[in-house]
Parts: structure tokens; sequence; C-alpha cells
């Protein structure tokens, strides 16, 4: 596996026993915000349009609009921004469960400690090795490795869990080339353990940006210690990780404080790290066997308003990934790629071994149910018939040290239609040759002639070169 120097942060000082979501801030912001009329809408979302973000106020004004009208005028920036700077490209990638003990109780989760009908396990290294062949198989290059907060998974044991991921090759081009993280916070010494994996993306949630809601739902282990888990991206990027990734649980609280309060989260990076987060996402409480609370959320968002959640989102941090698993519908999916999501997982198991055992993609093992259960073949087509979009398996940022403020500030100069569309192109051609169906094959072909004819004569140039390469058996090629 190619690794590459991360750039150096500079994370200023921060005091990890202070919050710095200030609850009567955000709530003065939203009232500040009542009644916003059509004018001010309208000049927040030509704002918008410059893809220099919004304030927290201007984010409040649009939450707060309820003129149903002003909703598509919201989705159609929304979609500009997300053609303007992510073009059609739609990053593949497949979580890969590997614990679900946890020693804490949170009470939305079918991991926490107290169901005690879970059945618990945490994948041997061959066991690991079975299910990234399974993900190989599908066509994966990007892995979310999941672990539950738990004594058995500690930082050797994760970093050797990862080694193992990046170790299993298979035939001229099977083999997974980015490994995102998702575990509990850690120490800062034991992040600079955590980045020697060569990992790409270190993502934790705070759930909740809610003190007192998240004291209510987190009952015992070491999450209930808020602070702690606040600041565990600044600890992240004090030890070098300088793309990660934060989310909240939407469903527990307010829609408006959690996106207001999360937002205040990027804010608060960039002013201490330098840099935000390279992702967002966006977790609906979902139903899951042994949480009450998951079957009545207290504060559920329905599918109109998870759609204003994410093209808002879009408007205020346009160049922030924004990421959408499978808990959500492949209908609900497909809008909300329009709107501003940029990377979606495909073929998802939450279970540990659930590739292996499709038996185990069952209430008893998993960590919520999945509201889309498509193969990776069929969303790939869907993705290439119904929204023209252009599935990517690339890493090749991560290895050329394109990440954190280095990524972003490319990103703000376009940089992204001169690498990463072609890329794109030349990964899912990869795809196509070496995974897909007849059908997709054929779709996917046309979908990339489609794209070259776009280009300039120069860049199509190249990036046909690299085509042919790839048809030629070369593997793994990137700008």
């Amino acid at each position: 596996m190619s690794t590459h120097e991360h750039h150096s942060i500079t994370v200023s000082d921060y005091n990890p026993n202070v919050s710095f979501i200030d609850d009567q801030a955000i709530w003065q912001a939203i009232e500040d915000a009542s009644n916003p009329n059509r004018e001010q809408v309208l000049a927040i979302l030509d704002k918008a349009r410059q893809c220099e973000g919004l304030s927290i106020q201007e984010t409040a004004l649009l939450l707060q609009n309820q003129d149903k009208a002003l909703d598509e005028a919201l989705f159609a920036v929304a979609r500009e921004i997300k053609n303007t700077i992510y073009g059609n490209r739609i990053v593949m990638f497949a979580p890969l469960y590997v614990s679900n003990h946890c020693a804490n109780s949170c009470s939305y989760c079918g991991f926490n400690a107290d169901n005690h009908e879970l059945k618990r396990k945490t994948l041997k290294q061959d066991e690991i090795r079975q299910e990234v062949t399974i993900l190989e198989e599908m066509g994966h290059k990007r892995i979310l490795a999941v672990y539950g907060e738990h004594p058995r998974n500690n930082v050797q044991a994760i970093v050797e869990s990862i080694q193992t991921m990046y170790s299993v090759k298979q035939g001229k081009g099977g083999e997974i080339r980015r490994i995102n993280v998702n575990c509990a916070p850690m120490s800062v010494e034991d992040f600079k353990q955590l980045k020697t994996a060569a990992i790409g993306t270190y993502q934790c949630f705070q759930e909740t940006y809610h003190q007192d809601t998240y004291s209510q739902v987190h009952l015992k282990g070491k999450k209930t210690d808020f602070l702690y888990r606040l600041y565990a991206i600044h600890r992240a990027m004090e030890a070098g990780i300088d793309d990660v990734g934060i989310g909240a649980l939407f469903g527990l609280y307010d829609h408006r404080f959690e996106l207001l309060a999360m937002l205040t989260h990027v804010q608060q990076l960039e002013k201490d790290c330098g840099v935000g987060p390279h992702t967002i996402s966006f977790p609906r409480i979902e139903p899951a066997h042994g949480s009450a609370i998951s079957e009545k959320p207290p504060y559920e968002v329905d599918d109109d308003c998870f759609k204003r959640i994410v093209a808002i989102t879009r408007l205020a941090v346009p160049y922030t990934g924004l990421i959408m698993s499978t808990r959500e519908s492949a209908a609900l999916r497909k809008e909300l790629l329009e709107l501003g999501v940029s990377q979606i997982s495909a073929g998802s198991r939450t279970a540990p071994g659930g590739y292996q055992d499709s038996k185990l993609n069952q209430h008893d093992a998993e960590q919520f149910s999945l509201g889309d259960h498509r193969a990776m073949d069929e969303i790939i087509y869907e993705l290439v018939t119904d929204s023209d979009a252009i599935p990517s398996f690339c890493t090749g940022c991560y290895r050329k040290g394109r990440t954190g403020d280095h990524f972003m500030g490319l990103a703000k100069q376009q940089f992204i239609g001169k690498f990463c569309q072609p890329n794109a192109l030349i990964t899912f051609r990869e795809y196509l040759n070496d995974y897909a169906s007849d059908k997709t094959r054929e779709a996917g072909n046309a979908l990339i002639e489609r794209e070259l004819a776009k280009m300039s004569p120069s860049r199509e140039r190249n990036v046909r070169g690299c085509l042919q390469k790839t048809d030629a058996g070369e593997r793994d090629i990137y700008l």
C-alpha cells in the first residue's frame, strides 16, 4: 500500500474542558431567523451560488423558511452547486463492520451494551480477509471500517485489522485502496498510531450536539463524556490525521439546532486546525433491534425535511463531501444525490461477517435496518441510466497527498474537474471491465463516451490514453 506524508497541521490551543457549542447562541440564531421574508431567502440563495458558504445566521434563515414555493428554488441552487463543484461523479464505498462488541449504552443503537439479545462478534483476521475478498469481488476499492467502542477494539487491534484489509489482493486489480475508519475517540498518542495504518478519513459523529439530550441517550460507558467526544476530531488533527468526517444522528433532537451546531463544529475546526471536515454524514434514526427509541424517534425528521437539511448543508459548506448510507431507500437516495450528496455506500451489510453470511444481516446482529437492499451492480446500473452519474472508485487524491487543507484549496480552484472527473472515468472503466454485468458495462461505456465528448481535445486525448491502458490490463491509473 503506497502512502504519503500528510500535510502537517498546526492545531492552535483549545480548551477541551469547555464546549464550543453555545446552546443559547444557537437558539437565538433560530429565533432571530423566524419568519424570514421571500426577499431575504432569495438573497441568501443568490449568495450561495458564489460557492463561498453561508454563515450560521444565513443558514438559520433558510432552515426557518416556511414558504414551500421557495424549497424548489433552494433545491435548484443545491443542484447547481453540486454540479459546479462535483460534476456528476458519485464516490462509491462499502462499510465493513469488524466488531459489534460495545461497552456503551446508547439508547438508539442496536449495538448498545444492554442489548443482551444481540449476537456479539468481533471478526478474526481470516474472517476479515474473507469479508474483504467479497467486497473486492463486488468491485469495491474503498472501505469504511466500523468498530464498536470496546477494550478489544483498541488501537493496536484496529491497526492490525486495517493492515489485513490492505493485504488482500486478487486478480489484476482486486484490492482495497483506501480505508476510512469509524471508531471510538482516542487520545492524541493513539491517533498517531492509527495514522501509521495509512488510513484515509477518520470519522466520528457527535450523534447529538445538545448536551442535555446527549446525557439522556448515552447511559453508560466512555461515550457518556460529551466533551471528550466533541474534541475527538481536534485530537485526530493534532495527531496529523488531516482528513476527518463529522455527523449528527437526526431524530434525537431538533434538526435546526443539530444542523447549526454541526456547522459551528465546522467553523471551530477551521479556526483551531486550519481546515474543516472532509465529509459530513446524515444518518437518520432507523429501527434497531433492542432499541425502543429507534422505533419512535423523539424528533422525527420526515423525507421532505431531510431533503431540505441536505440541500441547505450543500449551500452552507459547498466543498465538503456529503455522505449518504444505505439506511435510506433507493428512491430517496436518488433525490438526495441531486441535492448535494457526493458519496454513497452500496451493497452494504451492517453486521460483522454480514458479507460472508447473508443470514447474519438480520436483526440479531446488525446495528440498524437498511433501506436500500439493492446489489452493487444494480445500484451502479441505475446511477448510470437514471441519474447519468459516474460511479467513481478513485482514491488518487489520498495517494497524491491531496488531502486536508491541500484538498480544500485545490477544490476551490475547480481542480475537481481536472483530476476527479478523469479519474472517475478511468476507475469506472476498471469496474466495468472487471466486475460489471453485460447490461451495466454497455450502459457505463456509453456514459463514458458521452463524458469524453464534453472534454477539451487535449484532456480527451489524455483520458482516452488512460482508458486504453486500462482496457489493455493496467490497473490503478490516476492523474
